[in-house]
């Protein structure tokens, strides 16, 4: 079954590639979704087996690398932390799919499409069932692929070329510190395997490694560098940049790519990697701390965008900024529920904002929108659903796993633990805001909307509405359902998948928090939203619009938050022109044009020019000196084949020498000919 279960979505693939123009769009889109629809059963059955009936699974399909003491195989491990993540993926992809046949229904590349759509479900199916550290690179590697080709899909898009490169150059910054980190594991266990590795980690938890010259702990410089890993591929700050812009793609890319699954790796991979972390606190604090600055960073940057994919966009970088720092504080059953109760929502979100800007012909700025709940009373139902979710509006969503994230970071009892608490109940705040904002500036208030695209307003086929309603009951439903295995006291639902760094206390340790520190986040989510509706809707809309236009304060934070902290701008400066110029004036001018062409082809080619006309001397032109220098060449030849009887050896001329002579003297006749 478990075989199956990957094969069926790679048969989809390789379909989709070789036969996808004789099926046409219609037929392959049936075929992949099929395809992946049925590996979602399978994974949903697997899960049962393996999670709830506690039976783990490792398969073995022989050997791939062999080199000396490095060896690794074709190997596959199912166990509870594997299925969660296969039943989220092929889960979503399938409702993905499925809402793709009546959203991309228009575009005559749909084969191209579907087919990048499942080969990417099976790279990220790749990623979580290795069983080792080499296949769980390979499938990172075909994710970053997948995405590049997913947003850059319409490719005669300048900014969705720009979009997908920029997407390319930043997870390869993050897959630099990956590589090394997976080097310095093989340094220390040599091995990659799974089971030795995290079997083994006890034995080198005083080990040193030798980076960049100095001795640093073994364990805590490798989790440093599997995080940079993680900080690419799940949009952290400094390498979040990427997320937003790679909106350039169709909006079910969007949904499956950068809500749900692809940013999610990161966090798989910080769960995985658990054994290794739980000896590795300093690893820990920088998790921790990165992870909060991310939460805050995308949640304040959400206030002031314009586009709706970006505004969602950013809420899915705070979003996992909250995942990463419950991993930084070793909360990983948590950070895992929230991740999955958030691909719930997110997706939701997104398939909803694709709905809103299909209906009405490519519209994505909130401020030329407006009355559409009347003209789209489903998409907007399901809309509320997803917002009130994600901002924790209690028994949604959110409100089980968000708070028991800040529960789990406040429990901890370090300062990296109470500052992301802080900055996670503010980032709550400014999540109900941004939240409320959206759903205000869209569908209630006077229509901005031009009257061309209120005419063509409509709903989506069946295909788009069925995994809307489907995402909607799990937004309602999921969070509920899933607590009592995922995070309850003592579960066993986990196995030895995870290794949490706080020890079997650490649930209950968040249960007994103060009654204040519980309610903190639901007060701040209110907060957000009655501000929401006072400044778009109430009293406060004059007031506000004026604070943002006179004040000084008011425009600098808007201009400050509305171009992103002006990061963008800052690598640009800093790294692109100077990269522009280094390239330029010094590789290109300097080097290539410079030395390489003064001692390489061209200055050879100068030199032979200026140096035939010197050889071509009159006295060389009469035929008894050709033939003498002919007759001084064959000499030469000859002596050099004689051996040791000429008497040329002693001089340290042998046969090679001789010939080489011999063509020297040919090429220089040849020339003054």
């Amino acid at each position: 079954m478990y075989l199956v279960l990957l094969l069926l979505p790679t048969l989809g693939t390789l379909f989709g590639c070789f036969f996808g123009r004789a099926m046409g769009g219609r037929g392959t889109a049936i075929l992949t979704t099929t395809a992946v629809a049925l590996s979602a059963l399978l994974s949903f059955v697997g899960l049962y087996e393996v999670g709830y009936a506690g039976s783990p699974c490792a398969l073995s399909l022989g050997r791939w690398v062999h080199s000396e003491a490095f060896d690794a195989e074709w190997g596959f491990l199912f166990d509870t932390l594997t299925m969660v993540m296969l039943c989220m993926i092929t889960g979503v992809s399938s409702l993905v799919h499925l809402y793709s046949i009546g959203y991309m229904s228009a575009d005559p590349h749909l084969p191209r499409f579907m087919t990048y759509l499942s080969a990417f479900t099976i790279f990220m199916m790749l990623l979580v069932t290795g069983n080792n550290f080499l296949i769980l690179f390979l499938g990172w590697e075909g994710v970053g692929l997948a995405s590049y080709l997913l947003i850059n899909f319409w490719f005669t898009r300048a900014q969705a070329n720009k979009a997908s490169i920029k997407a390319m150059i930043m997870n390869r910054v993050g897959d630099v510190g990956l590589a090394l980190g997976i080097f310095g594991i093989y340094a220390l266990f040599k091995s990659l395997d799974y089971a030795t590795v995290f079997s083994t980690a006890h034995l080198h938890a005083e080990d040193v490694l030798i980076f960049f010259g100095y001795e640093v702990h073994a364990l805590t410089a490798i989790g440093c560098l599997l995080f940079i890993g993680a900080i690419g591929k799940s949009a952290q700050v400094g390498l979040h940049t990427w997320l937003p812009d790679a909106m350039e793609g169709p909006t079910p890319v969007s949904a499956l790519i950068h809500a749900a699954t692809m940013v999610t790796a990161g966090v798989f991979l910080l769960a995985r990697v658990s054994p290794l972390l739980a000896y590795a606190p300093g690893a820990l604090q920088v998790v921790t701390v990165v992870g909060a600055t991310t939460a805050l960073l995308g949640a304040v940057t959400g206030l002031t965008q314009n586009d709706m994919k970006r505004v969602i966009a950013y809420s899915t970088c705070s979003q996992l900024g909250y995942m990463v720092f419950a991993a930084g504080v070793g909360a990983y059953a948590v950070a895992l529920y929230h991740m999955i109760i958030h691909a719930f929502f997110k997706a939701l979100l997104f398939l909803c904002a694709g709905s809103v800007i299909h209906a009405i012909g490519g519209e994505q700025d909130m401020r030329k929108m407006g009355g559409l709940a009347r003209l789209l009373p489903l998409t907007y139902a399901c809309m509320v659903v997803g917002s009130l979710a994600l901002v924790g509006f209690p028994y949604l969503g959110a409100f089980y796993s968000k708070d028991l994230v800040l529960e789990a970071a406040y429990s901890r009892g370090m300062a990296t633990g109470l500052l992301a608490y802080l900055l996670g109940i503010f980032a709550a705040f400014c999540t109900s805001y941004y939240s409320f904002r959206l759903l205000f500036l869209v569908f209630w208030g006077e229509s901005r909307t031009p009257k061309a695209g209120v005419r063509l307003a409509h709903e989506g086929s069946w295909t788009m509405l069925i995994p809307l309603l489907v995402l909607t009951t799990c937004s309602i439903f999921g969070a509920e359902g899933l607590k009592e295995a995922f995070t309850g006291l003592g579960t066993p639902f986990w196995g030895g998948s995870l290794v949490a760094a706080g020890g079997l206390t650490q649930s209950f340790e968040a249960e007994l928090v103060p009654l204040s520190a519980k309610l903190a986040p639901l007060v701040a989510t209110g907060l957000g939203a009655t501000l929401a509706y006072l400044v778009h809707l109430g009293p406060l809309r004059k007031l506000a619009l004026k604070a943002l236009t006179e004040s000084q304060l008011g425009r600098t934070f808007y201009i400050f938050t509305n171009k992103r902290w002006f990061i963008d701008k800052i690598y640009a400066e800093v790294f692109g022109w100077s990269a522009l110029f280094f390239g330029y004036h010094v590789t290109f001018k300097t080097i290539d044009k410079g030395l390489l062409e003064v001692f390489g082809p061209t200055g050879a080619k100068f030199s032979a020019a200026s140096l035939i006309p010197a050889l071509r001397l009159r006295s060389w032109t009469s035929l008894p000196h050709y033939a003498s220098v002919l007759a001084f060449c064959l000499i030469l030849l000859l002596l050099s084949i004689l051996g040791p009887a000429s008497g040329m050896l002693s001089l340290g001329i042998g046969p090679d020498e001789g010939f080489a002579l011999v063509l020297a003297g040919l090429a220089l006749l040849g020339l003054a000919v």
